[in-house]
C-alpha cells in the first residue's frame, strides 16, 4: 500500500485534506462540556401529607411507594426521606446509559399502582414524578444596590418576573427560589376574635366567600328572545387586590346594623408567601434562585442562555435593583478546557523541537509535523460521529495522543534518513526500502496501542463513560496516525527529502550527535553485556518487578482528583430547635470571616438561612463562597483547599453551631460535597433510637481518627417537639368534632392558604394565620377557641393538654432499609480510598446488624477500584493476542510483555512522587504507559526477529536491532515525554486532573525508555532460546 502512495502523492494529499475537512466541520458542531454524562440518571417522586409526623409519613406513604418500585429497568439504588413537615422525597438512581424519559414513565406507572393505597390527604395534595439532577448549575441573586428594598421585595420581583422565564430556557431543569413572592397575609388576634365570638374558621369562610371571581354572564346571550338588540357582558365582583379591600371584608352583620370587619380582628398586610429562608449577599439583603441543569443538558450552553436572559431582564429592573451570579460552575469548565487546549499546543511545540533536534533537518521535521493536524482534526470527526463532546477527557486524551501520533511518522522519516545516509540511496528508493522494513512494525504498534485501550470502551457505569472517552479518542488517533504513516508520510518522504546533507554535521548538531553516538556505543555494549549475563540481569528485573508490586499495593486509591473550582461551600447547622435568627447570627460570623479575613482569596459570599444540602429548617444554613480568578491567587496558600483548611480552624471556635467548609466534588452531578458519602444502615430491625446511638458511636470514633475529618451526619436531627394530647371524649361531650379541632390548629398555627388575589396583574395567594406573638409558646394554645355544635366557643385548655417530647424530624431509608447518611473528608495527605477504608473499619466495630452502603461519588470510586484489575487483565490479554497474531507466534509476544512491568514501575513512582491517587486518571495513564512500553519493545523485537530469521546469531541480531532502533526509540519517547510535560507542570483551573495523568505517564515513559531498552534484548534472547529448545512458538 505504501508503494502506491509513494508513486501517487496527490492521492495521499487528497485523503489527508478530506480527513481535515471532516474534522473542521465536526469542531463547529461539537458541544463543549467539562465531562460527558458521567452521573447516572435519576428520577424523584415527591408527595406531601400535611400535619403528619415523620414516622406517620414513613409508615403510610414512603414505604407504600417504595414497595411498588420493583421491576424497574436499570434501577441501581434509591433513597427516601420522610420529614416532620409532612414531605416525602424518593430519589431513584438508574444505571448510566438508561433512558431517563423511559425511566420516568416506568416510575409514574408504578406510582399509579401505589396511589390508591395512600391516605386520602396525600392523594388530594397530588404526587409528582420528575427527572432530577444533583447539585446546582448556578445561583442568581437580586440585590438592592441603594438599600431601598428588602428581601421580600426582591424575592417577589424575582418570582413574578424572572423565574417563569428562566424555567423555560432549554436545559434548565428546575429553579429553586430562596424566598417567595408577595402574599396577602391575614394575621389573626385570638383575643379580638373571642371578643366578637368569632373563630379562625369564620374568618376563612368569609374571605373565601367575599374574595371570589363571579362569572355573571351577559345580556342577550344566546339563546335569546326574538328581536334582541342588546348583547353585553355583565361584570360583577372580582378578586380583591389591596390590603384595604381585605380589611373591609364583612365577618358578621349585627342586628343593629353594625358590621364586624376583618380589620376588627386581624392585621392585614402584603407579606411573603413563605418565610422559610433568609438570603444575604456580601452582608446585604438579597433574594436568590438556584438553577439546576436538566438531565442530559449542556451546562455551558444553558448557563450562557441564562446569563443572556438576565442581561436582557436587567434593562427593565426597577431603580436600585441589580443582579449578581454568586455561584457559577461554568467558568471553571471554560477555563479548564482552555488550559487543556493551551497544553495541547505546548505539547505540539515541544514535540516539534525534539523532532528537529534528532532529525536535524527542517524538511524531515516538517513531515511528521504535518501528521499532527491531519490526525487531530480527523479525531474530532470521529468524536462527532460517536456523539461525544469536547470535554476535559477527550482533550486530555488528545494531549496524550500527540506524542503517540507522531511516533509512526517519526519512525518512517528516521528510517528513510538512515537508509539514505548509510546506503546512499535516493529518497524514493530509500522510502520504498524503508516501508518494506517497518510497515509490519507500524501495524504492530497500532495493534498494540489499540489493544491496550479497546477493552476500556466496553466497561459499564460512570467509570466506563470516562474510559470510553479516552479509549475512543486515543484509538481513533492511533488508527488515523497509521493511515497517515502509510499514505501521506511516505509520499512526503519521497518528494521532500533530499539526498544531500547526510555527511558530517557542524555546530550544535555535531556536538549532539557526538554525545548521542557515545551514548549509543555505551548502550550497545550494555546490551551485549546484559544478554550474556541473563541470571544477574534477570535478578535485577525480578527486584524491579517486586518493587512494582509493592508500590502498586501501597498506592492509595481514589476516583477523580480534587479540583480547585473557584467555589467553596460552607454548611452551617445550629442546635435543633434553634430559630432562624440564631442561625443568621452564625451566618454573619461566617460572612465576616470570609469577607474581612480572606479578602485576597474570596470574591463574594451568598448566604442562606433555612436551606442546606443536609436538609431544610430554621437551624440550617449554607454559604456559597466565590473565590477570585485563578490568576489572581497563584500561591498554593490561596487555593480552595488551603482556604477550607483555614476556615475550618476558624469556625471550630464558633460555639453553639457546627460549620463545615466543603470543597465541591469533581463532578457536581454526582453529589454536592467532596470526600466520602455513605449510609449507615440498620439491617436487623433496630429502632430509630438504636440507629441514632450507632451513628453517634461512629461520629465519636471518627473524631478520634487521624485518617478522616469533618465527619458529620446529613439530614435533620431529632428535635424537641410539643405533643398535644387531645381528649376526644371530652371534646365530643362539648360538641366538638376532630374536623373543628384540626381546622383551628391548621389555620392558627400552621397557616392556611385560602384563595388568591390580584397583584400587578398576577395571581398571588391569600394566607390566614395567627399573629406571631400568639403562637410563640405552649401557653398560647389557651388563647384559641373552637366553636361547638351549639355555637358556643370552647377554649383549647378544656379538652387538651400537652407535653414536651423528643422525636424525629426526618426519617431516611436507603434501598428500603432504615439509614442515616454520613459524610466526611479525608484528613490532610490522606486519600479518599484510605478514608473510606477507615470508615468501613469503624462501622465494623458496631457489631452485627449495622452495615455501610456507599452512595454518590463514593460508590463510583468503589466500583471503579473493583473494575481496575479486570481492566488491566483484559488490556494485557488483548495486547498479547494482538502480538501473537502479528508475529504468528505464541512465544515472541513474551519478549514484549515482560517489559511492561518496567513501565508500570515508573508510572507508580511518578504518582508516588506527586502524591497522586490510583484513580481513574492514573489508570488511563497506566494503560498509556503499557502501550508505550510495548511500542518501544516492538521496535527492537521486530528488527531482531527479522535478522534472526535471516540467519544471524540471536545475540548479534538483537544487538544490531537495538543499535538501529535506539535513536527512533529515544526520539519518540523523548517527544512523548515532552508532550506530556506540560500536563505535569500545569497549574490553575483543572490542573488536578492534568497533573494526575501527566505524572504517571511521564514517570512510566522515562522508566520504559531508560530501563526497558536494556531489558527487552535480554527478553528476546531468553524467549528465543527457551522456545527454540522446547519447540514452542
Amino acid at each position: 500500500m505504501a508503494r502506491f502512495f509513494i508513486d501517487r502523492p496527490v492521492f495521499a494529499w487528497v485523503i489527508s485534506i478530506i480527513i481535515m475537512g471532516i474534522g473542521i466541520l465536526a469542531i463547529r458542531m461539537l458541544p463543549v462540556a467539562q465531562y460527558p454524562q458521567i452521573a447516572p440518571p435519576s428520577v424523584t417522586v415527591a408527595a406531601s401529607y400535611p400535619g403528619a409526623s415523620a414516622n406517620t409519613v414513613a409508615n403510610t406513604v414512603t414505604q407504600v411507594i417504595e414497595q411498588q418500585m420493583t421491576g424497574l429497568d436499570g434501577l441501581r439504588y434509591f433513597s427516601s426521606s420522610s420529614t416532620a413537615a409532612g414531605t416525602v422525597e424518593l430519589t431513584l438512581t438508574f444505571e448510566t446509559g438508561t433512558d431517563v424519559d423511559i425511566a420516568q414513565v416506568q416510575v409514574q406507572n408504578k406510582l399509579s399502582q401505589a396511589t390508591p393505597l395512600l391516605p386520602e390527604a396525600v392523594q388530594r395534595q397530588g404526587l409528582t414524578v420528575e427527572k432530577s439532577s444533583a447539585g446546582f448549575l448556578m445561583v442568581v441573586a437580586l440585590i438592592s444596590s441603594d438599600g431601598s428594598l428588602e428581601q421580600v421585595d426582591l424575592a417577589d420581583y424575582m418570582v413574578t418576573n424572572l423565574v417563569d422565564e428562566l424555567s423555560r430556557i432549554n436545559g434548565v431543569g428546575s429553579v429553586n427560589v430562596f424566598g417567595g413572592q408577595y402574599a396577602m397575609r391575614i394575621w389573626l388576634d385570638p383575643a379580638k376574635l373571642a371578643a366578637f365570638e368569632l373563630t379562625p374558621a369564620d374568618v376563612v369562610a368569609a374571605v373565601s366567600a367575599q374574595n371570589a371571581q363571579i362569572s355573571a354572564g351577559a345580556f342577550g346571550a344566546r339563546p335569546a328572545v326574538d328581536g334582541q338588540q342588546l348583547n353585553a357582558t355583565i361584570t360583577a365582583q372580582s378578586l380583591l387586590s389591596t390590603p384595604e379591600d381585605f380589611r373591609q371584608i364583612v365577618l358578621r352583620a349585627e342586628t343593629d346594623g353594625g358590621l364586624v370587619l376583618l380589620d376588627d380582628v386581624a392585621r392585614v398586610e402584603i407579606g411573603a408567601e413563605n418565610y422559610s429562608t433568609i438570603a444575604r449577599f456580601n452582608a446585604a439583603p438579597a433574594a436568590g434562585m438556584a438553577i439546576s441543569l436538566a438531565p442530559g443538558a449542556n451546562a455551558l450552553d444553558t448557563a450562557e442562555a441564562v446569563k443572556e436572559r438576565m442581561a436582557e431582564f436587567a434593562r427593565f429592573f426597577p431603580e436600585g435593583v441589580d443582579y449578581v451570579i454568586p455561584y457559577d460552575t461554568t467558568p471553571f469548565v471554560e477555563i479548564s478546557i482552555k488550559e487543556v487546549v493551551k497544553t495541547l499546543f505546548e505539547a505540539i511545540g515541544l514535540v516539534f523541537l525534539v523532532m528537529f533536534l534528532f532529525l536535524q533537518n527542517l524538511r524531515a521535521t516538517l513531515i511528521p509535523t504535518l501528521a499532527v493536524p491531519v490526525v487531530l482534526l480527523g479525531t474530532f470527526g470521529v468524536l462527532a460521529a460517536a456523539g461525544f463532546t469536547i470535554n476535559t477527557l477527550t482533550m486530555l486524551a488528545m494531549v496524550l495522543a500527540i506524542g503517540l501520533l507522531v511516533d509512526d511518522a517519526i519512525v518512517v522519516v528516521e528510517n528513510v534518513e538512515r537508509i539514505m545516509e548509510e546506503e546512499g540511496l535516493p529518497p524514493r528508493e530509500a522510502t520504498h526500502k524503508s516501508m518494506g522494513q517497518i510497515t509490519g512494525a507500524l501495524i504492530g504498534i497500532a495493534m498494540v496501542l489499540s489493544a491496550v485501550f479497546v477493552p476500556m470502551a466496553f466497561f459499564p457505569g460512570s467509570t466506563g463513560v470516562i474510559y470510553q472517552q479516552f479509549a475512543i479518542t486515543i484509538v481513533s488517533a492511533m488508527a488515523l496516525s497509521v493511515v497517515v504513516a502509510i499514505t501521506l508520510t511516505p509520499a512526503l518522504c519521497a518528494s521532500l527529502l533530499k539526498p544531500k546533507g547526510h555527511g558530517a554535521t557542524r555546530g550544535p548538531f555535531a556536538w549532539f550527535n557526538k554525545g548521542f553516538n557515545g551514548v549509543l556505543s555505551g548502550y550497545t555494549g550494555t546490551v551485549r553485556w546484559s544478554v550474556r549475563r541473563p541470571l544477574r540481569v534477570g535478578l535485577v528485573y525480578l527486584a524491579l518487578a517486586a518493587a512494582m508490586v509493592f508500590l502498586f499495593m501501597r498506592t492509595p486509591t481514589g476516583f477523580l482528583p480534587e479540583e480547585d473550582q473557584g467555589i467553596l461551600f460552607t454548611l452551617i447547622q445550629t442546635p435543633t430547635g434553634a430559630t432562624a435568627e440564631r442561625t443568621l447570627d452564625v451566618v454573619k460570623q461566617v460572612e465576616d470571616y470570609y469577607l474581612t479575613q480572606e479578602p485576597e482569596v474570596v470574591k463574594s459570599m451568598f448566604g442562606v438561612v433555612g436551606f442546606s444540602f443536609a436538609g431544610s429548617g430554621q437551624n440550617m444554613g449554607i454559604a456559597f463562597v466565590q473565590l477570585k480568578d485563578w490568576d489572581e491567587r497563584p500561591s498554593p496558600a490561596q487555593s480552595v483547599q488551603a482556604l477550607a483548611g483555614r476556615a475550618f480552624g476558624a469556625f471550630s471556635q464558633i460555639r453553639d453551631a457546627q460549620v463545615f467548609p466543603i470543597v465541591p466534588p469533581s463532578v457536581i452531578e454526582l453529589g454536592n460535597v467532596s470526600g466520602f458519602d455513605f449510609y449507615l444502615q440498620a439491617r436487623d430491625g433496630q429502632s430509630h433510637e438504636d440507629l441514632i446511638n450507632a451513628r453517634n458511636q461512629v461520629l465519636g470514633m471518627a473524631g478520634q481518627s487521624d485518617v478522616v475529618t469533618s465527619v458529620r451526619p446529613s439530614g435533620l436531627e431529632d428535635a424537641a417537639q410539643f405533643n398535644l394530647d387531645i381528649d376526644w371524649r371530652k371534646a365530643g361531650a362539648m360538641g366538638l368534632t376532630p374536623t373543628d379541632v384540626g381546622q383551628l390548629l391548621q389555620i392558627a398555627w400552621a397557616g392556611t392558604y385560602v384563595n388568591d388575589f390580584i397583584d400587578q396583574g398576577r395571581i398571588k395567594r391569600v394566607y390566614v394565620q395567627g399573629e406571631a406573638d400568639d403562637r410563640a409558646t405552649p401557653s398560647d394554645i389557651e388563647k384559641w377557641r373552637v366553636r361547638n355544635a351549639s355555637g358556643g366557643l370552647v377554649p383549647f385548655s378544656n379538652f387538651a393538654e400537652g407535653q414536651w417530647d423528643y422525636g424525629a424530624q426526618g426519617l431516611y431509608r436507603y434501598n428500603g432499609i432504615p439509614s442515616i447518611q454520613i459524610q466526611g473528608s479525608p484528613a490532610q495527605g490522606v486519600s479518599t480510598g484510605e478514608a473510606m477504608a477507615e470508615m468501613e473499619r469503624l462501622v465494623g466495630q458496631l457489631g452485627d446488624g449495622y452495615d455501610l452502603a456507599w452512595t454518590g461519588l463514593s460508590l463510583e470510586e468503589r466500583q471503579s477500584g473493583n473494575q481496575a484489575p479486570l481492566l488491566y487483565a483484559l488490556s494485557l490479554a488483548a495486547v498479547f493476542l494482538s502480538l501473537a497474531a502479528l508475529y504468528e507466534s505464541w512465544s515472541i509476544p513474551f519478549a514484549v510483555m515482560l517489559a511492561m512491568p518496567i513501565g508500570v514501575l515508573g508510572a507508580l513512582l511518578g504518582a508516588w512522587l506527586g502524591a497522586f491517587e490510583n484513580g481513574v486518571f492514573f489508570q488511563v495513564g497506566l494503560l498509556t504507559v503499557i502501550g508505550l512500553t510495548g511500542k518501544n519493545a516492538i521496535l527492537i523485537v521486530e528488527f531482531a526477529r527479522d535478522r534472526y530469521e535471516a540467519g544471524e546469531r540471536v545475540i548479534d541480531a538483537v544487538a544490531e536491532a537495538a543499535r538501529q532502533r535506539f535513536r527512533p526509540i529515544i526520539m519518540t519517547s523523548m517527544a512523548f515525554s515532552l508532550g506530556v510535560l506540560p500536563l505535569v507542570l500545569s497549574s490553575g483551573a483543572g490542573s488536578g486532573g492534568r497533573n494526575a495523568i501527566g505524572s504517571g505517564v511521564l514517570g512510566g515513559t522515562l522508566s520504559a525508555t531508560v530501563l526497558g531498552v536494556i531489558f527487552v534484548p535480554l527478553f528476546f534472547v531468553i524467549v528465543t532460546r527457551l522456545f527454540r529448545k522446547t519447540g514452542g512458538g
